[in-house]
C-alpha cells in the first residue's frame, strides 16, 4: 500500500451506507455514532443531497473564482442569515477556515499600525495542521516536531478570563482572541456563556476581535446553527468546515463587524473554495436542516444521549464525567481509553477516543431517538467492562 502513513488506520474499509448505518466491504453493519468526526450531518445517502450533487456534477463542476459563482453567493447569503455576519470567504477545510481568520486578525493589526500583531488562543485547543493553525493549536504531541512554529500566538487556560485580562495589561500587540466554543478534539469542554459573554466586553474594550471556531460544533450540531447562539454573543470572526457539506469538503471563514471589508482582491484566495458543487452541497444541507427540523433533534436526542449515558453509567467506578451540548458528547474516564475504539468497531459501533481518555460521540443530525436508546444499551457494557465494572 502506498499510503503515507499519517494515520494508525483501524483494519476495516466501508462499502456503503445508508442513514446511520454503514456496511464494510465484509457485509457487516456498523451503527455510525461518529459521522465522519461530525461531517456527515446528513447521515450515508441522504436522497436529497445525493439528487443535489449528482445534478449539480451535471451541469458544472468548477469555474474558478475568477468568475462569480451564483451558488457561491447563494450560500453565503444563507450563512450570513443564520450566523448574523456580514459577508463569507470559501475554502476547503477547516484549517483553511482558520487560517483566513489568523490573517484577517493579524491584517486587521497591521492597520492598526501594530507591527507584530499577536493572536491569545486556549491550552487544549485544536484549529489545525496547517503551520498557523498548528502553532495556535494546544497539543504539543500535535506540535512536536514541527518546529519552529509561527510566531505570534499567546496560550491561556480555557475559560480564564483572568487569564486573558492579564495579558492585556502587559501585551500591546493584541489584536484577536480565538476560541472553540466547544473544544472538541480537546476533549468536548464548553465555553462557559459567562465566558463567552466577558470575552466579547473584552474584546469590545481592547479593540480586538472576537474569533469562535465553529469548525466541530457548528452547523446545527449543538442544537443552535452556532455554538456561539447559545450564549447570546456575536464574534466578529466564525470558521464553519465539517459538517456545512455533509462530506463534500468544504470551509468557510465569517465576518462581520469590525472584521468585515478587510480584505480585498489579492489579500486572499482559494483555487477551489466555494466551487457549484461544494457549495450545492451545503446549501442542501442547510435545507435539509431546517425543512425536518434536525437542529431541534439535535437537541432532544443529545439530551437523551447524556442523560441516557448518565443513568446507565451511574456509580460506575472510573466514570469521572458525562458532558456535551447536542449531539457532541464526550464521557471521560479516569485512564487512557483508546482500546475502547477497536472493541466498539467489534461490536458494530463507530465512536472515537480524543483527549486519552474520552469517548467522544458525534452522531450524525438524524440520529433518532431509538438509535440513542441503541447506542446506549449497546455502548454501556463496553465501558464497563473496559473499567471492570
Amino acid at each position: 500500500m502506498h499510503v503515507m502513513n499519517t494515520y494508525a488506520r483501524l483494519p476495516v474499509a466501508f462499502s456503503h451506507g445508508q442513514g446511520c448505518r454503514i456496511t464494510d466491504t465484509e457485509g457487516k453493519e456498523y451503527l455510525d455514532a461518529l459521522s465522519g468526526i461530525a461531517v456527515s450531518t446528513l447521515g450515508h445517502a441522504h436522497p436529497r443531497l445525493v439528487a443535489a450533487i449528482a445534478g449539480q456534477a451535471g451541469r458544472m463542476l468548477h469555474t474558478s473564482n475568477l468568475y462569480r459563482i451564483r451558488e457561491q453567493e447563494d450560500l453565503a447569503d444563507k450563512l450570513v442569515a443564520l450566523s448574523g455576519m456580514q459577508e463569507v470567504f470559501f475554502c476547503n477545510s477547516g484549517c483553511e477556515a482558520n487560517e483566513a481568520a489568523i490573517k484577517l486578525a493579524r491584517y486587521f493589526g497591521h492597520k492598526k499600525g501594530i507591527e507584530t500583531p499577536t493572536i491569545i488562543v486556549m491550552e487544549k485547543a485544536f484549529h489545525g495542521r496547517t503551520m498557523a493553525t498548528l502553532s495556535a493549536t494546544g497539543n504539543r504531541k500535535a506540535q512536536a516536531g514541527f518546529e519552529p512554529l509561527v510566531a505570534g500566538f499567546v496560550r491561556v487556560p480555557y475559560n480564564d478570563l483572568q487569564a486573558i485580562r492579564s495579558i492585556a495589561e502587559h501585551n500591546r500587540n493584541i489584536v484577536a482572541v480565538m476560541v472553540e466554543i466547544i473544544q472538541g478534539e480537546g476533549g468536548i469542554h464548553l465555553a462557559a456563556p459567562e465566558f463567552q459573554s466577558g470575552l466579547r466586553q473584552l474584546c469590545d474594550e481592547r479593540d480586538w476581535l472576537m474569533i469562535c471556531d465553529e469548525v466541530q460544533c457548528g452547523m446545527a450540531r449543538t442544537g443552535k446553527w452556532f455554538g456561539y447562539q447559545h450564549a447570546g454573543v456575536q464574534p466578529d470572526i466564525a470558521t464553519l468546515a465539517k459538517g456545512l457539506g455533509s462530506g463534500v469538503p468544504i470551509g468557510a471563514c465569517l465576518a462581520g463587524g469590525k472584521a468585515a471589508g478587510l480584505f480585498g482582491p489579492g489579500n486572499h484566495g482559494s483555487t477551489f473554495g466555494g466551487n457549484p458543487l461544494a457549495c450545492a452541497a451545503a446549501l442542501t444541507t442547510i435545507a435539509t436542516i431546517e425543512a425536518d427540523g434536525l437542529m431541534a433533534a439535535a437537541e432532544r436526542v443529545g439530551l437523551q444521549l447524556r442523560q441516557g449515558f448518565k443513568e446507565a453509567l451511574a456509580g460506575t467506578a472510573g466514570v469521572l464525567e458525562i458532558r456535551g451540548q447536542g449531539l457532541m458528547i464526550g464521557i471521560e474516564l479516569d485512564r487512557p481509553c483508546g482500546e475502547l475504539v477497536g472493541k466498539a468497531l467489534a461490536a458494530g459501533l463507530l465512536i472515537n477516543v480524543t483527549a486519552d481518555k474520552v469517548v467522544r460521540l458525534l452522531p450524525p443530525l438524524i440520529f433518532s431517538e431509538a438509535e440513542a436508546a441503541e447506542l446506549v444499551a449497546r455502548l454501556t457494557p463496553l465501558i464497563k467492562d473496559f473499567l471492570g465494572a
